[in-house]
């Protein structure tokens, strides 16, 4: 039973199937994911293997990501139907499975929930979530800025704000918003505001609920 693959077999594997800027993309969120997982006291090396594997399908083909969907048994609807590429994740943690041998069940979570997330998902999901959009390699802006600031100070209002950084660049773009992006970040908004979920500093307490 492997609950973390060599991390050089996954790398060989990449290597021969998405391009030079998504690795660096991928070994960014590995690191950025370790790190958050460290400074919350969550498992660092199941958030980093979650991190390695999370784009394994990212260049697969639509018509691939539905059949792998289907077979899977997922619930597809009209959204993923029109834009199978949001399937990626979902399959990506197919790939983890069955080709690396992955059966830790957080892990192979916080894969499926990297692209859409999902309400009520744990806390190393949270985190692949978030680094995801933050890794260094995504840039500087002002807004990416302000979301890595963050993510150290509130978990929750992290996931909340890369939902909302999500959906403004959808809206923007004219593209699809799939339902469970809406979810999730209202979701995470109620957690970042309750006093009992942890996870947050008092300043951040204070700025969420103000």
């Amino acid at each position: 039973m492997t609950l973390v693959p060599a991390r050089e077999n996954v790398l060989a594997w990449l290597s021969d199937r998405v391009p030079a800027a998504r690795i660096k993309h991928i070994l960014g969120v590995e690191q950025t994911a370790g790190d958050l997982a460290r400074h919350y006291g969550l498992d660092e090396a199941k958030a980093r293997t979650a991190g390695l594997l999370h784009d394994l399908a990212k260049y697969f083909k639509p018509q691939l990501l539905l059949h792998m969907a289907q077979k899977e048994g997922l619930e597809l609807d009209s959204v993923l139907e029109a834009h199978p590429h949001l399937l990626h994740a979902d399959a990506s943690a197919i790939v983890a499975r069955d080709e690396f041998g992955v059966v830790d069940r957080e892990i192979l979570d916080a894969i499926a929930h990297h692209t859409l997330g999902r309400p009520n998902m744990s806390q190393l999901s949270c985190t692949v979530f978030i680094a995801d959009t933050i890794e260094p390699s995504r840039g500087n802006t002002a807004q990416l800025e302000a979301l890595r600031e963050a993510s150290w100070q509130n978990l929750y209002a992290a996931v909340w704000q890369t939902s909302d950084y999500s959906v403004k660049y959808l809206l923007e773009t004219r593209c699809y918003i799939h339902p469970r992006t809406v979810l999730t970040r209202n979701w995470a908004l109620q957690m970042a505001r309750s006093p009992e979920t942890g996870n947050s500093t008092k300043q951040s307490i204070k700025q969420i609920t103000s």
